[in-house]
């Protein structure tokens, strides 16, 4: 009998809108039924069409899942074809995900997927399937695990590092309640660089827990010990029988101390010749592997053993990204995040030249920067391409760090450069720099050290979702004394902006969005802009609109529409106080624009400088609503929060009427 499904309830702020149809998108291959029938050879009926859930994998033959393995890679390949989204870690993950499900009993037995680029197979295979055209769409499958979507992502994820973590603290909360529940994570060879990961592996490995993580690498060849002696010793290292054997041994030559050093000390010897397990030994965790984490019968073998091993077990698999997909095992990082693209090219297409983005800009500024001035250093956690380090990584590799999934190192170790006379410059993402926050306040901001910031996608990203949000820098940097905090309207003023935070002598932000600007002309001079001063770029009467950012040029198109006054703020901190005061006698409407969450945000700065002068004044505050605002692309997100300019006239209108 079917497992019958229990999900859960998906709770969504948007209205019904259709997704744009799958037909209209230029690819062979459009929709998920197509894709099934491209699969089915004639006489040869799909495995992957007869599995709904995990209940339908586990009902198979042993000597099946192989088949399965190639059929879930093609649908894999087809449906992000069509949809776009993280691409080639899943492609490595298949055999992984195949095996789980096999030898676990999901969603009982719960799996945690660190960030979730790699979790794509296992919705496929947990009631998904027919939707995966719609992933990273309004209203279509989440980017990562989400339980809102499914009982079968046991944890939410987006930022790496986490899953030992919460997979940590479920086998805890288990055990005091008495189940007997497997709790597994899965963390990729990229996330392990995070230090979560090993504060969490230390207080597993001290309290004896009952967890089991898989440490997918997915960054290294398979080396000669990878083969079929290794294999045959990890079945051995796995097995109940040397597991006993060991246990019972331990037990014997502890009350012999010679002895018992020695077989310690031999073991530990002769495992570190053949795996690279010492580390998590001495962290407490029974090492098993590497293996090929593509033998799909190998690691079905190997997770039924450890099964029956109780206490931190680490099993090492060593995978090829984008396996199975000659473009992407070619080029992963091409391929890591794609937009839809036809399956059967050899590489994407290559972007036609256009007007260059924020991160364009800001990576053009750095390299011109650090011409300019010898003391610039470039710190990124990790975000190389995403922030725009590429340029200068090559024209300056000795002032480049790349310090990986490492946020609170990434900023502290700018504080230390700093304190040496250097001027270091950290490209972050607005949403990774909030797991830096403690050291940004103690580190940099309260010795008042030369650190600026560059916060690219802040606002709203769109298909990530809020895990990939900046929807609180404003609010989570305008609390910090010393700190200097700067949103351009447009590129040329972005330019300005870093060059103004770079020459300041203190702690800056400039944050800005994703994608383009409004396609201002920028010119390539190193021009600084006087701190603390807006600018007014339309004069109006009656309503005056005070935007920042890229909220500037929707304000001006409806202060067109509304004969309103238009205010480039320029600054959150320290604000424009003379402008704001000047508009707040000559106007009898203000409102404040930003796109960062309205609580704490630029707009409050406004509302307490008027109550600090005891300004009664008619204020509306606009920006994003306090709530999560889920994925679609960005111009969606703008017009569902009413922060175009359709939306920001009706707001205005309505605040008029009232």
């Amino acid at each position: 009998m079917k497992q019958a499904p229990r999900r859960r309830k998906i709770d969504t702020p948007y209205a019904s809108e259709p997704i744009a149809k799958v037909s209209e998108l230029p690819l062979k291959v459009m929709t998920t039924q197509g894709i099934k029938k491209n699969m089915n050879a004639p006489g040869q009926p799909s495995l992957l069409s007869r599995i709904a859930y995990p209940s339908d994998v586990k009902r198979l033959k042993k000597p099946q899942l192989k088949a399965l393995c190639k059929e879930l890679r093609e649908y894999l390949t087809q449906t992000v074809s069509v949809s776009g989204g993280h691409f080639a870690a899943g492609l490595g993950t298949v055999e992984l995900t195949v095996a789980l499900h096999y030898v676990f009993d999901t969603p009982k037995d719960q799996l945690v997927w660190d960030v979730g680029h790699q979790a794509y197979p296992h919705k496929i295979l947990t009631g998904r399937k027919d939707r995966m055209t719609t992933i990273r769409t309004r209203d279509g499958v989440c980017a990562f695990p989400s339980r809102t979507e499914s009982e079968y992502d046991a944890f939410g994820v987006g930022h790496s590092s986490t899953s030992i973590s919460a997979a940590l603290g479920m086998a805890i909360a288990n055990k005091l309640q008495g189940k007997g529940d497997h709790m597994i994570a899965i963390i990729g060879d990229g996330s392990i660089t995070g230090g979560m990961a090993y504060e969490a592996m230390n207080h597993a490995g001290s309290i004896d827990a009952n967890l089991l993580v898989i440490l997918n690498d997915n960054d290294m060849s398979i080396s000669p010990n990878v083969g079929a002696m290794n294999n045959y010793l990890t079945k051995i290292l796995s097995s109940k029988l040397y597991s006993s054997v060991r246990e019972e041994s331990k037990k014997v030559l502890s009350k012999m101390p010679s002895m018992w050093e020695l077989a310690r000390r031999t073991e530990e010897h002769m495992k570190g010749m053949i795996v690279p397990g010492t580390l998590f030994e001495e962290l407490g965790f029974n090492y098993i592997g590497p293996i090929d984490g593509h033998d799909i019968n190998m690691l079905v073998e190997t997770l039924e053993n450890l099964k029956h091993i109780e206490g931190p077990r680490l099993l090492h698999i060593v995978t090829k990204k984008g396996k199975g997909y000659a473009p992407a095992e070619k080029d992963p990082l091409a391929y890591h995040g794609v937009p839809a693209f036809d399956p059967t090219l050899d590489s994407l297409p290559k972007a036609k030249p256009s007007s260059p983005s924020y991160t364009d800009v800001f990576g053009d500024w750095l390299c011109d920067m650090a011409k300019a001035d010898s003391r610039l250093l470039g710190i990124t956690p990790a975000m190389r391409e995403g922030s725009g380090l590429v340029k200068f990584s090559e024209q300056y590799p000795s002032r480049y760090f790349d310090v990986a999934i490492a946020e609170q190192h990434a900023v502290t170790l700018a504080a230390g450069q700093a304190c040496q006379g250097m001027k270091p410059v950290v490209a972050i993402y607005s949403t990774f720099l909030q797991r830096g926050y403690d050291q940004l306040i103690h580190d940099v901001a309260l010795q008042n050290l030369d650190v600026l910031f560059a916060l690219d996608r802040a606002g709203l990203v769109g298909p990530d979702g809020p895990t990939h949000a900046g929807s609180f820098d404003y609010s989570y940097l305008s609390c910090i004394p010393n700190m200097i905090i700067m949103a351009p309207k447009d590129e040329d003023e972005c330019r300005k902006m870093l060059t103004t935070g770079f020459k300041h002598e203190g702690p800056a932000a400039v944050r800005y969005p994703r994608g383009k600007g409004p396609g201002k002309a920028i010119t390539h001079d190193l021009t600084a802009l006087p701190i603390g001063k807006g600018e007014i770029i339309r004069q109006g009467e009656k309503i005056a609109i005070i935007a920042w950012g890229s909220m500037v040029s929707p304000a001006e198109q409806a202060g067109q529409e509304l004969n309103a006054t238009v205010a480039n703020m320029r600054f959150v901190k320290p604000i424009d106080e003379e402008l704001i005061l000047n508009l707040a006698k000559t106007h009898d409407i203000l409102v404040t624009i930003e796109e960062n969450a309205i609580p704490g945000g630029a707009g409050n700065a406004v509302n307490t400088l008027l109550h600090k002068h005891k300004i009664l004044k008619h204020t509306l505050n606009l920006g994003l609503p306090d709530c999560y605002v889920e994925q679609g692309t960005r111009e969606q997100l703008l017009s569902h929060c009413r922060l175009d300019t359709n939306g920001i006239l009706q707001q205005i209108e309505e605040f008029v009427e009232r």
